[in-house]
């Protein structure tokens, strides 16, 4: 089974918006917007940004399981 997924990337010119937005797109996928309004703080910050996968997916997975511990909480109360 094949668990990889496409990433939509869009790029904007946006004064309202941040340098970065992780989001979901139609298809409730995940997406990705970079604002070139903020292209000099994109820049600078490129190898910071590259490397937030890893401390990225260290908070969801803590937040995902007290999440998991919380449903299963309720599941033995019921």
């Amino acid at each position: 089974m094949n668990m990889e997924r496409n990433v939509e990337f869009r790029m904007v010119n946006d004064d309202e918006m941040p340098p970065l937005v992780i989001t979901m797109n139609e298809d409730d996928e995940v997406k990705v917007v970079l604002n070139q309004n903020h292209l000099i703080w994109l820049s600078l910050n490129r190898k910071t940004i590259g490397g937030l996968p890893e401390a990225l997916y260290k908070n969801i997975d803590i937040l995902l399981d007290g999440f998991l511990r919380e449903q299963r909480q309720n599941e033995r109360m019921e």
